[in-house]
């Protein structure tokens, strides 16, 4: 089909990306028949290495994948499909599967880097870990460590203190990122949330005058 070039196995690697965002989601494989099931549905359907069988993305889980194109690369071996994704592409929760960082050089920070490792140490509890301390004394002790942290950021700005400031809200920011995994919040409902604003400084908070 489309004189595409087929490994062995008769699959070929697919690249899914965010239509959005251009980051990309995963990295699985295709055969001939997948190819056109994504193709005549619109949305995606791979082929299953370890189970050896057809499977529609999302068919469980309910985080299906739009199709808006697929493109080949110059050899022809490789797809590249861009989506509207519907949920987080990997299993684990995590908006893409590529969240592990092997780096050979200076730390780097992102904070969807942030999420997706803590996402992990729900799903991947390791023992002695503050975060999965955390995950497992549940809602109400991650809502009173961000009280705590709130507080903190105030007494550290109203200090005039900036070193102390940061610290804090670095603190605070993790302790949130925390709870907005437990409730099953993501970065993208977030911003989301943001873009509905269009420009923040015309925002109104309503306050009850008192």
């Amino acid at each position: 089909m489309f004189d595409l070039k087929y490994n062995n196995d008769g699959l070929i690697p697919a690249i899914v990306q965010d239509h959005f965002t251009g980051k990309v989601l995963m990295l699985a494989y295709m055969n001939e028949e997948s190819l056109k099931i994504s193709i005549d549905e619109g949305k995606t359907c791979f082929y299953s290495r370890s189970r050896q069988e057809l499977w529609r993305k999302g068919a469980t889980s309910g985080n299906t994948q739009e199709i808006v194109s697929i493109k080949t690369d110059c050899d022809r071996d490789t797809l590249l499909i861009d989506v509207i994704k519907n949920g987080p592409a990997c299993h684990t929760g995590s908006e893409s599967c590529f969240f592990n960082d092997i780096k050979s050089g200076d730390e780097t920070f992102s904070y969807q880097g942030l999420y997706e490792m803590l996402v992990d140490r729900k799903v991947n509890k390791k023992e002695g870990s503050y975060t999965t301390y955390l995950f497992e004394k549940g809602i109400d002790k991650i809502l009173k460590k961000v009280g705590e942290e709130c507080t903190e950021v105030i007494i550290g700005a109203k200090g005039g203190d900036k070193e102390e400031t940061v610290f804090e809200i670095a603190d605070l920011l993790y302790h949130i990122t925390v709870m907005m995994i437990e409730m099953g919040i993501s970065v993208d409902d977030v911003t989301k949330e943001l873009a509905k604003r269009h420009v923040v400084d015309h925002k109104v908070k309503q306050e009850k005058m008192q």
